[in-house]
């Protein structure tokens, strides 16, 4: 079957950029021909990109890198203007979030995409055809292939959360016009579709929607012993000092992953990007706590963004004992990002309880404790899974909804336990995988965001990592069990051929969504 994917943004580094590469690498191995649209701009470092297409004065012209051709990446000429979801820098590109792009450029860019899939259908007449994100993917799908392709929609949470909710009156048109025309919809978890139906109030689209979330490439996430998973926490020190990340990349990468070891530490992972609404403040907080009970747990910290350096103040304050610089931290929110001003809730509460004897004993250990945090930077999709099995836990505290908790399916195929805000996407993946951990420590995946976050993150932590000192063959075998579940759930081959059922309109074999708190409901409940 001849695929056409568009994605429109690059192969590495966030939740839909790693889902469509994964896709494309699937699709190609079981035989599909695949056509994906994308701003990756080296497409060629990828094993699965056969042929790479460019437009040269408005015309497309395809090199043939290897035979055969399974896979062809197009990078459309959008005239280095990309826009973007949450504010971020990108390599070679001008990122700019949809709300601050006139209604011209918002036009442009649509239209130099749409003409590029008009392009690439001609050129190689796709059988179906996927579009991602709410916008702009299928409105571009729409236009590009003007009802000669059928295809399906992939609901990624951040257009939807990030930029159509807020400016419903704006981009929702772009919405409902992509949506039209489209054989399926699919939605990661319950919440995301709940969230769907209520920002696009569109009829009809219920009876269209879909569960699938994403997959999981278990032939790299997979449990190791301690001693392998140092050695290869080694090599991926070595490869990111050989070779430092352009974009992305921290200088002291290597030397902060060299610090991890396995075999001698307690490590607890941050996987993600280092925005605001991803909540590693309260990780950060939480840390003191967590080595005063537990001195040989180390925390990494791994992802880029635009609040990276809130947390590394945030670090250096709570090191310092400086108090009042953190909380001025919590207070001024996302404008240390670049967004609007507006207080860290759960910091803050967190940060003005502290008194007494408790308050002694935090500033006591936090000088420690934070420098026993390391920050990694950016780290290719590819290693996630080296620092994910040199975990005893990965935590993943958003502070806003999530429309899918990857990071936990991929650290429980890696038997890592994970830890995560109880909401949303996340505490959808949580309650599937609940059922394999033993009945004293189901409470360990999950916590509940409110005041009492940051006290929360550390005693679960602190019982855990207990646990796996203390009873190391009885927190063995619930970190296999726990991996053997996620491997067998979270496949890219299903993952796939749900995508293909969809886009052809056989919606019959895929999942229903399943009924639970709207998700109007929990957005009031976590913003209360």
């Amino acid at each position: 079957m001849r695929i056409l994917i568009f994605h429109g943004y690059l192969l590495r580094g966030t939740g839909s950029n790693i889902y469509n590469a994964e896709l494309a690498r699937t699709l190609t191995e079981q035989g599909h021909e695949v056509h994906l649209l994308c701003q990756e701009q080296n497409p060629a470092q990828f094993g699965f990109v056969d042929a790479v297409g460019r437009w040269r004065d408005g015309r497309l012209e395809v090199t043939t890198i290897r035979e055969p051709v399974r896979c062809t990446a197009y990078v459309p000429d959008i005239g280095g203007l990309l826009p973007v979801y949450v504010a971020d820098r990108y390599e070679g590109l001008q990122a700019r979030p949809f709300s601050e792009l006139s209604v011209a450029e918002v036009e442009r860019y649509i239209a130099a995409n749409a003409a590029a899939v008009r392009d690439v259908a001609a050129a190689v007449r796709p059988d179906v055809a996927l579009a991602n994100h709410l916008v702009m993917g299928p409105v571009i799908l729409a236009r590009g292939l003007a009802g000669r392709v059928p295809y399906a929609v992939k609901i990624h949470g951040s257009a939807l959360e990030y930029t159509v909710r807020p400016e419903a009156g704006r981009f929702r048109p772009y919405a409902r016009e992509g949506l039209a025309g489209a054989s399926g919809v699919l939605a990661g978890s319950r919440h995301t579709a709940e969230s769907l139906w209520e920002v696009v109030g569109m009829p009809g689209l219920p009876e269209r929607t879909r569960l699938l979330g994403p997959g999981v490439d278990t032939t790299r996430f997979h449990a190791r012993p301690p001693a392998e998973a140092r050695d290869r926490l080694r090599q991926l020190a070595a490869r990111l000092e050989a070779d430092p990340a352009v974009w992305g990349g921290d200088p002291e990468a290597p030397q902060a992953i060299r610090a991890a070891d396995p075999v001698r530490d307690q490590i607890v992972s941050f996987v993600g990007k280092l925005i605001a609404s991803k909540g590693v403040d309260l990780l950060i907080a939480a840390w003191p706590l967590v080595v005063d009970q537990a001195p040989d747990a180390r925390l990494m910290i791994a992802g880029f963004g635009a609040y990276r350096d809130a947390l590394l103040k945030l670090a250096h304050a709570l090191g310092e004992g400086d108090l009042a610089t953190a909380r001025v931290i919590a207070s001024r929110g996302r404008e240390e990002e670049g967004g609007p001003a507006g207080e860290l809730h759960f910091l803050a509460a967190f940060l003005d309880g502290l008194a007494g004897p408790e308050k002694d004993r935090y500033l006591a250990a936090a000088p420690e404790a934070m420098q026993r945090v390391h920050f990694a930077g950016r780290i290719e999709h590819d290693d996630v899974s080296e620092l994910m099995c040199a975990s005893e836990a990965v935590v993943v505290p958003s502070t806003f909804p999530e429309a899918f908790g990857m990071v936990l399916a991929e650290a429980a195929c890696c038997g890592s336990m994970p830890l995560a805000a109880s909401h949303s996407g996340l505490a959808e993946v949580t309650e599937l995988l609940r059922p394999e951990v033993a009945p004293q420590l189901r409470s360990q995946l999950s916590f509940e965001l409110g005041p009492g976050a940051v006290p929360e993150i550390a005693a679960k932590l602190c019982r855990w990592l207990a646990f796996t000192a203390n009873r190391p063959s009885a927190s063995g075998q619930v970190r296999a069990e726990l991996a053997e579940l996620a491997c067998a759930e979270f496949g890219w081959p299903e993952v796939a051929a749900g995508v293909l059922a969809a886009a052809q309109g056989h919606l019959e074999g895929l999942p229903l969504i399943p009924s639970g708190e709207t998700a109007a409901a929990e957005r009031a409940r976590l913003s209360a």
